[in-house]
C-alpha cells in the first residue's frame, strides 16, 4: 500500500473516529496487548494514531518515515489480531513496541543513546526528548491561500493526511483525538474557502484568516490544559493532582457520595499518569472508561450532563468540563462543624490522615461551588496545619475553634483581591488594565523578554474581560482558575530558563499557594538594570501609525524597557515621562519630515526623563 492510499485511510478515519471507536473497554483485561487493541480500534483507527503517536516521538523524521512506521506496526497488529496471539512479538507492551518500531530505523542519531537503553528508563529517554523537542520545530505556519486551496483540490487525502502529521509533531503530548476532531476542522475550512475560491466577492486570505483560529483553537486549549495538568503531576505530585480533582469533581456532581467522587479522582489521576507519559493508547482507553463510567451513572451524579452524554464521543469529555455545576442536595448543611467540634478528630486523623483529609474537602467543596478549587485547596491545607498543631499533646481544648476565624480571614482576602482587580479593570479597561499588570509583572520577573510580559499580562487581561462582568458566585472560580492556567505557563518558563529566586519559591513551594505566592512579591532586588545605552530608548516614524493596536504594542515595549532600566520608578515620575513622549510623539507626527523630528527630540527627551528619574 502506498503512502497516499495510506493518507486516504488516515483521512477517513478522521472523519469517523468519533462513531469508530469503542464505547467501553469494560469487557477487556490486558488492555495493553496490540491485537486486542487492534480489535478494538479497527485497522483504520489504529493506523490514524500509530502515526500520530509517531510523529509526536520522532517529531524530526519525515511524513513518509512517520506513515510507514505506522503501516509496518499495524501490519503486526493484524497478524497479532488475527491468529499469532501468542507470539513473543503480540505479547510485548504497545510503548514497546512502538519504540523498538523507531529504534530500528536508520539515521536516527537523536536517538541513539535513548535506544540503548533498557524499559523503562528507555521510555523515559524518549518522553525526556518529547519534552526538550517543543522548541525543534518551526511554527506552523499557514500557507498562501490560493496555493493551498490549489494542493487542496489535487491532493485533498494527503494534505489533510500531512496536517495531522504536522500537529502532531509540533504538540508531542496532544490527545489524538484531539488531532483528529481538529483535522475535520481543517477538513471544513478547506472545502468551505476554496469552494468559493471562484466567487469574485470572497476574500481567500480573509476566509483563511477568520477561520484559521477556530480550526487550531482545540490545539491551543486542550494542549495548554494538558501540558498544564501534566506540570503540577511532575511538580507537585500525585497527591496534589488527586486533591485537586476531588475538589473540581465535588463541586461539579454535589449529590454524588464520597466513594463515587474518590472512585473518578483516582480513575482521572491514572488516566493523567498515561497521557503525561505519553501513553496514547493508554490515555484514550482511560478517558472513554471514564465517560463510559459518568454516562451511564448520570442518575447518581448529575442531572446537568444529560445533553453531553447524548453527543459524539470527541465531543463529550469538553462539554462535561464545561458543564454547570449540579444543584447541591436538598437539605445539605452549610457548615461542617463536625469536623472541628467532633471529640475523636484528631483519633481519625492519626488512623486515616490523608482519607480524613479528603473527606472534609469533598465536604466543604460540594457545598461551596462559589470558590475556586485552588481556594478549597488553601483551605484544605489550613485545616490539615490545624489539626497538626492542635492535636498535638498539651494543645488547648479550644485550639480547633480559632479555625474558622483563620478561615474566614483568608476568604475575605482572597475575594478582596479579586474584587479590586475587577474594580481596576472596569475602571481603567483592557488597555491601561494591561499596563498597570505590565509594570507589576516587570518589577516582579524583570528577566523576561517584552514578548514574554506582554503575552502574559495580554492574557491576565483576557481573563478580566470574561471573569469581572460575571457574578460574584461566578467571579472566583473563573477568575483564578484561568489565572492558574497562564501562572502555569510562567512556572514551566521558569523550569526552562530561571527567571529568579522569588519566581522559583512560588513555584516550588506549594500549587495551591502559587497565585497568592507570585501576588505578594515586589520588586526583583537581585536584578541589575539596564544601562542607558544609545539605543536603548528610539523613535521611529512608526510611532505615527493610525493602527490603534500596533501603536498599544510599541509603547508597552517602550514601558516594559523604561521599567528594566529603572525598576523603582514612582507612578509620579512614570506619569511625567509619559506625558513628555506623548508630547513628542503628537509634534513629530504632524512634521513633514517626522523620521528628522524624532531624531532630534528623542534624545532631548531621553535627557530630560534621565534627570526626572534621577531625582
Amino acid at each position: 500500500m502506498n503512502w497516499r492510499t495510506i493518507i486516504y485511510v488516515i483521512l477517513l478515519v478522521s472523519l469517523n473516529v468519533v462513531k469508530a471507536l469503542p464505547r467501553s473497554y469494560r469487557d477487556i483485561e490486558e488492555k495493553n496487548s496490540i491485537g486486542q487493541r487492534f480489535s478494538q480500534l479497527q485497522e483504520n483507527n489504529f493506523k490514524a494514531i500509530a502515526m500520530i503517536m509517531f510523529a509526536q516521538y520522532v517529531p524530526g523524521g519525515t511524513f513518509g518515515r512517520a506513515v510507514e512506521m505506522a503501516e509496518d506496526v499495524t501490519d503486526l497488529a493484524k497478524r497479532c489480531a488475527a491468529a499469532a496471539r501468542d507470539s513473543p512479538d503480540c505479547l510485548k507492551p504497545l510503548d514497546r513496541i512502538f519504540l523498538d518500531t523507531i529504534c530500528q530505523e536508520e539515521n536516527l542519531p537523536r536517538f541513539t543513546d535513548c535506544c540503548a537503553k533498557k524499559d523503562p528508563e528507555r521510555n523515559d529517554c524518549f518522553l525526556s526528548l518529547k519534552n526538550s523537542s517543543r522548541g525543534f520545530v518551526s511554527p506552523f505556519e499557514r500557507p498562501d491561500a490560493e496555493a493551498a486551496c490549489k494542493n487542496h483540490s489535487q491532493h485533498q487525502h494527503p494534505l489533510t493526511g500531512y496536517f495531522i502529521y504536522e500537529v502532531s509533531r509540533r504538540h508531542p503530548f496532544l490527545y489524538a483525538p484531539t488531532i483528529l476532531s481538529v483535522a475535520i476542522r481543517y477538513d471544513e475550512m478547506m472545502k468551505n474557502c476554496c469552494g468559493s475560491a471562484e466567487d469574485p466577492t470572497r476574500n481567500l486570505e480573509e476566509c483563511f484568516r477568520r477561520q484559521a483560529p477556530k480550526v487550531m483553537k482545540p490545539v491551543k486549549e486542550d494542549g495548554l490544559r494538558q501540558e498544564h495538568t501534566c506540570g503540577i503531576l511532575k511538580k507537585f505530585g500525585e497527591r496534589t493532582l488527586k486533591a485537586l480533582k476531588l475538589a473540581q469533581i465535588s463541586q461539579k456532581f454535589p449529590k454524588a457520595d464520597f466513594a463515587t467522587v474518590n472512585k473518578l479522582v483516582v480513575d482521572i489521576a491514572n488516566m493523567h499518569k498515561d497521557c503525561c507519559r505519553g501513553d496514547m493508547l493508554d490515555c484514550m482507553h482511560d478517558r472513554e472508561e471514564i465517560l463510559h463510567y459518568v454516562c451511564t451513572n448520570q442518575d447518581i451524579l448529575s442531572s446537568k450532563i444529560k445533553k453531553c452524554c447524548e453527543k459524539p464521543l470527541l465531543q463529550r469529555s469538553e462539554c462535561i468540563v464545561n458543564a454547570e455545576n449540579d444543584d447541591k442536595p436538598a437539605g445539605l448543611s452549610p457548615h461542617v462543624r463536625e469536623f472541628i467540634e467532633d471529640k475523636a478528630i484528631c483519633e481519625r486523623f492519626a488512623q486515616e490522615k490523608d482519607m480524613h483529609l479528603a473527606r472534609f474537602l469533598y465536604e466543604y467543596s460540594r457545598r461551596h461551588p462559589e470558590f475556586s478549587a485552588q481556594m478549597l485547596l488553601r483551605i484544605g491545607k489550613g485545616y490539615e496545619d490545624l489539626l497538626k498543631e492542635c492535636c498535638k499533646a498539651g494543645a488547648p481544648d479550644n485550639c480547633c475553634s480559632r479555625g474558622e476565624e483563620e478561615l474566614k480571614k483568608h476568604i475575605y482576602e482572597t475575594e478582596s483581591v479579586m474584587k479590586t482587580s475587577c474594580d481596576i479593570y472596569k475602571e481603567k479597561g483592557d488597555y491601561y488594565f494591561q499596563n498597570e499588570l505590565l509594570m507589576s509583572f516587570t518589577k516582579k520577573m524583570p528577566q523576561l523578554t517584552s514578548a514574554e510580559l506582554i503575552k502574559f499580562t495580554k492574557q491576565m487581561t483576557t481573563i478580566g474581560s470574561k471573569c469581572c462582568q460575571l457574578s460574584q458566585d461566578k467571579l472566583l472560580p473563573c477568575a483564578e482558575e484561568n489565572l492558574d492556567l497562564v501562572l502555569g505557563e510562567i512556572c514551566r518558563r521558569h523550569v526552562t530558563d530561571p527567571i529568579n529566586p522569588g519566581v522559583c519559591q512560588c513555584c516550588s513551594s506549594s500549587y495551591a499557594f502559587r497565585r497568592p505566592c507570585l501576588g505578594k512579591l515586589e520588586v526583583d532586588e537581585n536584578y541589575v538594570p539596564l544601562s542607558l545605552t544609545p539605543g536603548l530608548f528610539t523613535f521611529h516614524e512608526d510611532l505615527c501609525t493610525t493602527e490603534e493596536e500596533k501603536l498599544q504594542h510599541k509603547k508597552q515595549e517602550m514601558l516594559v524597557t523604561l521599567i528594566k532600566y529603572k525598576p523603582q520608578i514612582s507612578q509620579e515620575q512614570l506619569t511625567s515621562v509619559t506625558a513628555a513622549f506623548t508630547a513628542m510623539r503628537e509634534r513629530c507626527c504632524r512634521e513633514e519630515n517626522r523620521q528628522a523630528c524624532f531624531g532630534q527630540e528623542g534624545p532631548e527627551l531621553i535627557k530630560r526623563s534621565e534627570k526626572l528619574l534621577s531625582a
